[in-house]
């Protein structure tokens, strides 16, 4: 059994910062991709950004520039760093990370959610 547990979600202001954290504990031989999404009310899950295991990462048009995606492999925790953030970043953000057991399988194992709220 593999668990993701978020954190350091909560309230700011736009223009401020806030850094999400996301740390895997439980039978893990490894962790490939891992990602973060988030779902604002009334509207679907989306992607944010991802990061492979060699620390490729890529983001959502709307997140370029401002966010930063970061893991410590050795802590098998992924980072969000969010920076100028705007009140259309207002979602429940959930981490993911696809996570090889030492029986040789491979799974998709979501977070909890962490809300953020950023006020005008």
């Amino acid at each position: 059994q593999v668990q993701l547990v978020e954190s350091g979600g909560g309230l700011v202001q736009a223009g401020g910062s806030l850094r999400l954290s996301c740390a895997a504990s439980g039978s893990i031989r490894s962790i490939n991709a891992m990602g973060w999404y988030r779902q604002a009310p009334g509207k679907q899950r989306e992607l944010v950004a991802t990061i492979t295991s060699g620390g490729y990462s890529s983001y959502a048009d709307s997140v370029k520039g401002r966010f930063t995606i970061s893991r410590d492999n050795a802590k098998n925790t992924e980072y969000l760093q969010m920076n100028s953030l705007k009140p259309e970043d207002t979602a429940v953000y959930y981490c993911n990370a696809v996570v090889a057991n030492f029986f040789h399988s491979t799974s998709l194992v979501w977070g909890q959610g962490t809300q953020v709220t950023v006020s005008s």
